[in-house]
C-alpha cells in the first residue's frame, strides 16, 4: 500500500489483485446479484484510489479498506433505496429458472446470512470469510472489540436457531 501511495503502478496492480477477491466475497454475501457486487467492488476501488493519501503507512490496511467498502455499500444501498421508492412495483414476478430451483442439499450460506441483521452479517463476513481479527473488524466498523464480539455472538445464536428451524442439528449441539 505504501508503494501504491507513492504512485508505483505495479504495486497498485498487485495490491488490487490480492485484495479484490476478498472484497468481492464480502459484497456477494450481502447483495442479491453478482453484477451489483461487481459495481460495489469497482466503486470501492475508485474510492480507495481517491483516498489513498489518507492511509497511514504502518497501520493495518484491511480495516482501512473494509471501512471504505462498508461505506460504499451503505451509500449504494441508500441510493438504490431512494430509487426504489420512486419506481412502480410489478404485480407478477417471473417464475424461477430451473437452475435456481435445483438447490444444493445443505443450507444455502447466502440465505443463512440474509437472516442476519446487516451489522451482524458484516461482522461474520469480516471475521469468517475475510479472516480478519477482532481488532481489525472493530477498526473497520468504527466500533469496540467488545461490540464486535457481541455482534458475532448474537449472529452465531441466530444462525444456530435458523439451522435448527431448518432441521439441521439439535438444541444440544453447540459449536462456535
Amino acid at each position: 500500500m505504501a508503494a501504491y501511495q507513492q504512485g508505483d503502478r505495479a504495486a497498485a496492480e498487485a495490491f488490487i489483485e490480492r485484495v479484490s477477491p476478498q472484497l468481492h466475497r464480502f459484497f456477494l454475501a450481502q447483495v442479491s446479484s453478482r453484477s451489483y457486487a461487481d459495481d460495489l467492488l469497482q466503486e470501492t476501488w475508485l474510492r480507495v484510489h481517491q483516498a489513498r493519501r489518507s492511509y497511514r503507512p504502518g497501520e493495518p490496511v484491511l480495516p482501512w479498506i473494509y471501512a471504505i467498502a462498508r461505506h460504499t455499500r451503505v451509500d449504494s444501498y441508500r441510493k438504490v433505496h431512494r430509487t426504489e421508492i420512486r419506481e412502480q412495483q410489478v404485480d407478477v414476478l417471473p417464475e424461477p429458472s430451473v437452475a435456481a430451483a435445483a438447490s444444493p442439499p445443505g443450507p444455502d450460506l447466502e440465505a443463512l446470512l440474509r437472516a442476519l441483521p446487516d451489522s451482524q452479517r458484516e461482522v461474520i463476513l469480516m471475521l469468517k470469510v475475510s479472516e480478519m481479527t477482532l481488532e481489525q473488524v472493530a477498526r473497520a466498523t468504527s466500533s469496540s472489540v467488545g461490540s464486535v464480539k457481541q455482534k458475532a455472538h448474537r449472529a452465531y445464536e441466530k444462525l444456530r436457531q435458523v439451522l435448527m428451524d431448518m432441521g439441521f442439528g439439535t438444541a444440544a449441539a453447540r459449536t462456535d
